[in-house]
């Protein structure tokens, strides 16, 4: 899979397949919060822009401490923006089951948004999407048995067609891949990366996206080149606040539109607060057929 970060690309055809990428929105208690009010702004924007949307995925940290009353204003805030939205899948994040009685904090994110378990996929419009997640409640890190890594392994051979690629989602970053996961930023998180990185180095037509580090979508590194024989990557930034290349906290709510074409998938940043594209974050990944 090529890739590159400007208008290039043939586009053959016409969209297969468009969903969307928001993560940490980090829900609170208290319905007024600056947090809910984004992510109530941000479903309404994807309903505006993108009203025949196959999906939306979110990768992690949906409460901001896994408590009850926030997950009952996470499931306030979709009932009351929900008319018109797509199906939706999430993966959890540190937020929500980091810490406490590891049942317990599972169960409360799985009750919420009725997915199968700490890792499960699903098959929309014929494109594989594989939701990744700790199965230890870490303070800030993913820690993936190896059962995961089999199952992720043999799932990511599940393909209809040799040439669609299969979309992965984790909320915590490999280390030295996108932004805010390089040493120096500290907010890397998988305890099994180099395990999970041999997993998807067989796999080039996978595309991995991720939360945690909240870094804007204009900073370096939103995209991962597939360097060291790993595939795309992706970083989706955060619905509640942003962080910056400087190591400093910025008001701000941004997500990832996809557009997927028959020889190509189309990354483009969203500003839902000014409600405007961001011109410095558009990616093409070019698809070329991955021999069986």
């Amino acid at each position: 899979m090529k890739i590159w970060n400007d208008e290039g690309g043939n586009r053959k055809g016409d969209m297969l397949l468009q969903f969307q990428v928001i993560t940490d929105t980090h829900v609170k208690a208290d319905p007024e919060h600056v947090y809910n009010r984004n992510l109530a702004r941000a479903l309404e924007d994807i309903k505006r822009q993108a009203p025949d949307s196959n999906g939306i995925m979110l990768a992690g940290d949906i409460t901001d401490h896994g408590h009850a009353e926030e997950y009952a204003e996470f499931l306030r805030i979709w009932r009351e923006n929900g008319a018109g939205l797509p199906d939706s899948y999430f993966a959890s994040g540190n937020h929500d089951v980091g810490l406490g009685h590891w049942p317990s904090r599972l169960g409360a994110f799985l009750d919420a948004t009725e997915m199968r378990g700490p890792y499960h996929d699903h098959w929309v419009n014929g494109y594989h999407f594989i939701f990744l997640g700790t199965e230890e409640g870490l303070e800030l890190f993913a820690s993936l048995s190896e059962a995961q890594l089999s199952w992720l392994d043999a799932k990511l051979t599940e393909r209809k067609d040799a040439a669609r690629p299969a979309f992965v989602f984790l909320h915590q970053p490999l280390k030295n891949t996108v932004a805010g996961s390089y040493e120096s930023q500290r907010w890397y998180g998988v305890t099994q990366d180099k395990a999970l990185k041999e997993v998807l180095s067989k796999h080039r037509n996978a595309i991995l996206f991720s939360g945690h580090t909240h870094w804007e979508l204009e900073a370096s590194h939103t995209m991962f080149d597939g360097q060291e024989r790993l595939p795309a990557m992706f970083n989706a930034a955060s619905v509640a606040y942003l962080w910056t290349d400087e190591d400093e906290h910025k008001e701000g709510s941004q997500g990832l539109f996809i557009e997927v074409y028959a020889d190509c998938v189309i990354v483009r940043g969203r500003d839902f607060a000014a409600g405007e594209w961001l011109e410095n974050a558009r990616f093409e990944c070019e698809i070329t057929e991955q021999p069986e």
